[in-house]
């Protein structure tokens, strides 16, 4: 009986291994849970077109916005885990257990942790007629005014939702929060005067910064980015306790094959080193991240943890 056990594992083994080595056979698809031209959507397609060529098959990107980032995650988290469906998100895959009482699936266990993509600051932005010409300013208004500044974010339980709670938290400022379905439609109502700032990812907003578009007051990191070197950062401002970096990754359903996910993992890696992802990440105000799954599980737990920690001192229950 413990031969034919042994022997049963083998065969799966075998095949397990067969099956990831003549991985993919067919189209695979990739849900990103921002809106298109989004820092999610744009750092996910430089990646999922290197994956394509990789693989000598369609990477095939497919937006599905709204509720910071979980209706997208939904999609992925009820599809078969056969290796043709995962998720690009950013990390609202971390923030919204720590906003929503009820989510459509278990974060912690409906999905399969397969590999980083990158890190990025997140620009404190008003429009170029804006009166406030620093944080300083900026901050100074709305505590002033209390009530009076609409602060513009990409939607409940999203990075830059996180990153404003934390301003507020940091700064004690009464502010409107405005959520939208992602950062194209924050931007085009900051340059239309709806809402008076963000904190636009600067691979989203970078351009707009270049073209004399927005101001950019600050960046959230605790360093400042080389895209903007002469930017200060929230502690250079006079802010402490709101750093804060947005991070994307890639997931795959749970109970997802493990050599499909190592594989994959080894892929994503191996495009983010290649020079021509590599540079326009950077080029983008981005550094490219490099762990295995099981890191990359690891420090998936460890910010869930955290953003709950967050969220409580800031007083949010989720709802």
């Amino acid at each position: 009986m413990g031969f034919r056990r042994l022997l049963f594992a083998a065969l799966a083994l075998t095949a397990s291994q067969a099956i990831a080595q003549s991985y993919p056979t067919k189209a695979v698809r990739v849900i990103i849970s921002f809106t298109p031209g989004s820092a999610t959507d744009i750092v996910g397609r430089l990646v999922t077109a290197k994956l394509s060529e990789y693989w000598g098959q369609p990477v095939v990107a497919e937006n599905r916005a709204g509720a910071g980032g979980s209706i997208g995650s939904n999609v992925v988290a009820q599809a078969a885990p056969d290796g043709y469906t995962f998720l690009i998100n950013s990390n609202a895959h971390v923030v919204n257990p720590a906003i929503y009482a009820k989510l459509p699936y278990e974060t912690a266990s409906d999905f399969t942790d397969v590999a980083p993509l990158a890190e990025q600051p997140n620009v404190l932005v008003v429009s170029a007629g804006a009166p406030h010409k620093s944080m300083a300013d900026l901050l100074g208004y709305a505590k002033a005014n209390p009530g009076k500044l609409n602060f513009g974010h990409a939607g409940i339980g999203s990075g830059t939702h996180l990153n404003t709670v934390k301003l507020i938290s940091a700064t004690g400022i009464d502010v409107v929060q405005v959520p939208f379905k992602g950062t194209p439609e924050v931007v085009a109502a900051i340059l239309s005067g709806s809402v008076d700032c963000y904190w636009v990812p600067i691979s989203a907003g970078i351009a707009n910064v270049r073209a004399g578009k927005l101001r950019a007051l600050a960046v959230s990191t605790a360093k400042r980015n080389a895209q903007l070197p002469d930017l200060p950062t929230t502690t250079e401002a006079g802010v402490k306790g709101a750093d804060f970096a947005l991070w994307f990754g890639l997931w795959g359903p749970g109970k997802l094959p493990a050599d499909i996910a190592s594989k994959v993992n080894a892929d994503v890696r191996k495009a983010l080193a290649d020079p021509g992802v590599r540079d326009k990440l950077v080029a983008l105000g981005n550094a490219p991240m490099d762990m295995s799954s099981a890191q990359f599980a690891a420090f998936v737990r460890s910010e869930i943890d955290e953003t709950k920690r967050i969220a409580a001192a800031a007083g949010i229950k989720p709802q």
